[in-house]
């Protein structure tokens, strides 16, 4: 196969026509090679070493390789986990700019970069293969950018927050093989229904390609939720009927023609790949020092702000532009109409030296305003995590909106007939200005919730004094009643 030099600019694999243009960041890698796969069968074909190395991105240009071609990465470096590398070739690494995966991950004890069995843990390398358990990237033609958009002014905004699969799946007025996918959710059955409830703005749970827990998995069970991200380009294969890219959009477009705004809820402030003792499936693999914060003590162990084991670190420029690069790609290419950012101060937290500490002013927040994509459509954050100072209600910029979990105790507090709550609700109906009126902010910067994903539906909050979810195998710790 003839190899090009190729450009290190646009990153990700990029097909012009012709061939496909293979571009990834590494600074810390000391070779990277490009895995190709038989479309059928997942074998692999080749490895070809990407011997072009421009601005910490490795590059080449494959003449030969055309859309439809299956690929991933294997990275070579130090597997040096105290000094924060965790490089492991026998790994088959996802590309993080990948516009598509081929299928869901496959789970299996080899997504490991370490020996499970060995009583130094993370810290002894393992060299097993796990490329036949692995989703394949996929290389893709341009779309089209979306024709359609709709633009609904924040104070008219009502927001109607949607799980694609749970949705449609058991709706006997939806084709069953739709069921439970974009196609599903784009149902004109749906839409009508969408419309007739007086909302403006559906907002999805991430759809983002996500993969399952180990501890779930060995439970039974599946992340029904999704908020566990790894490839911020691709939607999710399972909720794609034929997983063709177009579906997403062509959902974005039916909605737009029903007069309803697509938000998105995305996952940046961390990966699937957990903590020090999680699996490789891509960032840890590529340049774990780089994507990740982690303890500057020890840099074998992650900064924990999410929760879930590891915090991707937006303080760096490549982090930081692989987040706006993807936010750019829904925009433009998918037609989505704005975002809710799961736990979104993380998003503003700050490189060390400053302590990690939450400024409006961090790159982050500086890009959004000046980048001519993104600084006119919704920003919606969760305006808390899990890291010191990490409540952050009323504190975000003054073209956010953020949800106001203040809002919602008020309501439910009321609603429950506690005593002396009538001042503390007036407050809130009437915009929460103790919180939000500053900075020239308006009323409509509170999203006024009284429930979400996070607990109990509407439905069973009205229903159960207690949790009846037995059947999560986490004795009804999360969740309500399904």
């Amino acid at each position: 196969m003839r190899v090009q030099s190729g450009k290190h600019y646009p990153l990700g694999a990029n097909f012009d026509g012709q061939g496909t243009n293979f571009a990834l960041f590494s600074a810390n890698a000391t070779k990277v090679q490009l895995c190709l796969f038989d479309v059928v069968t997942e074998t692999e074909l080749q490895r070809i070493e990407l011997t072009e190395y421009t601005d910490e991105v490795w590059h080449i240009y494959l003449p030969e390789v055309k859309a439809g071609a299956l690929y991933g990465y294997r990275a070579h470096g130090p597997y040096e986990p105290h000094l924060g590398h965790r490089f492991n070739p026998a790994k088959l690494l996802i590309d993080p700019y990948a516009k598509q995966l081929n299928k869901s991950m496959r789970w299996s004890n080899c997504h490991y970069g370490f020996d499970i069995h060995s009583r130094q843990q993370d810290l002894l390398i393992d060299h097993t293969d796990n490329a036949g358990f692995m989703p394949k990237c996929v290389v893709v033609a341009p779309l089209d950018k979306c024709a359609t958009s709709v633009d609904v002014a924040a104070n008219d905004t009502i927001i109607y927050e949607v799980h694609v699969k749970g949705f449609s799946k058991q709706n006997t007025e939806i084709e069953v093989q739709l069921r439970g996918t974009f196609k599903g959710l784009a149902d004109p059955e749906n839409i009508n229904y969408l419309q007739q409830l007086g909302i403006t703005s559906i907002e999805l749970l991430p759809v983002q390609c996500f993969f399952d827990e180990a501890f779930s998995l060995e439970k039974g069970l599946k992340n029904y939720w999704d908020y566990n991200s790894i490839a911020f380009f691709a939607p999710e294969p399972r909720y794609c009927h034929s997983n063709d890219l177009i579906e997403f959009q062509q959902m974005v477009s039916a909605f737009h023609q029903g007069g309803i705004e697509v938000i998105l809820d995305v996952v940046y402030n961390h990966s699937a790949e957990g903590n020090h003792l999680g699996p490789t499936y891509c960032f840890k693999g590529i340049d774990n020092a780089s994507y990740y914060r982690l303890e500057q003590e020890d840099k074998r162990f992650y900064v924990n702000h999410s929760g879930c084991g590891n915090t991707l670190d937006l303080s760096h420029p490549r982090v930081l532009q692989l987040v706006m690069d993807s936010l750019r790609y829904w925009v433009e290419v998918m037609g989505v109409d704005g975002f809710r950012f799961d736990l979104a101060p993380i998003l503003g937290r700050k490189n060390d030296q400053a302590n990690g500490n939450f400024d409006i002013n961090s790159s982050f927040f500086a890009a959004l305003r000046q980048d001519p994509v993104l600084a006119n459509i919704k920003l919606i954050a969760e305006p808390w995590d899990i890291g010191h100072g990490g409540y952050q209600l009323g504190q975000f910029p003054g073209n956010w909106q953020e949800w106001n979990d203040r809002f919602r105790d008020a309501v439910r507090r009321f609603w429950r007939g506690d005593d002396g709550m009538i001042p503390e609700l007036a407050r809130r109906l009437h915009g929460s200005a103790d919180i939000f009126e500053h900075h020239g902010r308006r009323p409509s910067a509170s999203v006024n919730m009284i429930t979400s994903h996070d607990g109990y539906s509407l439905h069973d909050l009205v229903s159960f004094e207690q949790r009846h979810n037995q059947a999560n195998g986490s004795a009804t710790e999360f969740g309500g009643v399904r």
